[in-house]
């Protein structure tokens, strides 16, 4: 059985579009090049990869299994050639980056300025998206690295995570709102009765939030959710509630009242992560030397915000 990464390609594209007409236009061949592509391909596997019944295109179960094992050889060979590409100077290199937005706003876009000033031919590409969503895309080859949140219970074991920094949440109200105690710190038992602006399901900043108050002994009431960090800190400002968020986030908003939790608070750690089954580009390799020379020059000249410690 010898089963072709063009075909692999092919499938690939139509099992995103559904449709072997599109799907060929997208890979630049004739339609009836691309299907007998595809029957070779599951001839060689011995399975069948569509159904197609009444115009409409369907994944069978052996699709379903191959299609995440596709989409991560075809990603691993093309970080292969840019890789091999980037060595001997024949065209830019390329970084694919992940970061949750909370970071992306802080942390991220001083350290791309960095970056890009030092490796101007690194073609840059960032997914923003919460942690799981990161981790999910690093382990089926999408992304070269992610700057993530660590869980409490670990990550994907195919990943190896590198911890940089430990960063404290603040509690984040309207100027124009009462604060939300008189005699900051604040204890996470005063958001009780606090309405809070809630974060969307599956988002880090949730899960603490709500795994914080849980542990206080009580279930956190929202006047607001769904949103991702802009937004939750716009509805922060029109003074729909109150809302947990790094420390980092806030730094310079002036439109906001920041206050600080009673110790010991609720604390994340951010950590670099890419496939334990990948050696790392030479792109990603300087974006973290970049990241860490960063945090290093940051704590000497204590520029990082309360809260926030390098590891």
């Amino acid at each position: 059985m010898v089963v072709q990464l063009q075909q692999l390609r092919y499938f690939v594209a139509v099992a995103e579009t559904r449709h072997f007409t599109q799907a060929a236009d997208q890979v630049g061949v004739t339609q009836p090049s691309l299907s007998k592509q595809i029957h070779a391909l599951e001839t060689d596997l011995g399975a069948e990869l569509f159904t197609r019944t009444r115009g409409a295109i369907a994944l069978t179960p052996a699709g379903e299994a191959l299609l995440p094992l596709a989409r991560r050889i075809i990603a691993d060979t093309d970080t292969a050639r840019v890789e091999v590409q980037e060595l001997v100077g024949l065209r830019r290199g390329r970084l694919r980056l992940g970061a949750t937005p909370s970071l992306c706003v802080s942390l991220v876009a001083p350290i791309l300025r960095r970056y890009a000033d030092a490796y101007p031919r690194v073609r840059l590409q960032v997914e923003e998206s919460g942690s799981q969503d990161l981790v999910r895309h690093l382990v089926h080859g999408g992304l070269d690295m992610a700057i993530i949140v660590l869980p409490d219970a670990g990550t994907d074991p195919s990943l190896r995570t590198e911890p940089i920094l430990r960063e404290s949440l603040v509690v984040v109200s309207s100027l124009t709102m009462p604060p939300p105690t008189e005699k900051p710190p604040l204890r996470i038992t005063d958001l009780r009765d606090q309405p809070l602006v809630m974060f969307r399901t599956g988002y880090d900043l949730r899960d603490a939030t709500v795994a914080a108050c849980e542990r206080a002994g009580f279930t956190p009431s929202f006047a607001v959710e769904g949103g991702e960090l802009d937004a939750v800190l716009g509805f922060v400002e029109a003074g729909l509630g109150v809302a947990l968020v790094p420390s980092m986030a806030v730094a310079g908003r002036d439109r906001l009242r920041i206050t600080p939790l009673a110790k010991p608070g609720v604390q994340r750690t951010v950590a670099l992560a890419h496939r334990r089954d990948v050696t790392p580009t030479h792109a990603a390799r300087a974006l973290r030397d970049t990241l860490l020379a960063y945090l290093t020059e940051a704590s000497a000249w204590s520029t990082l915000p309360p809260g926030v410690d390098p590891l």
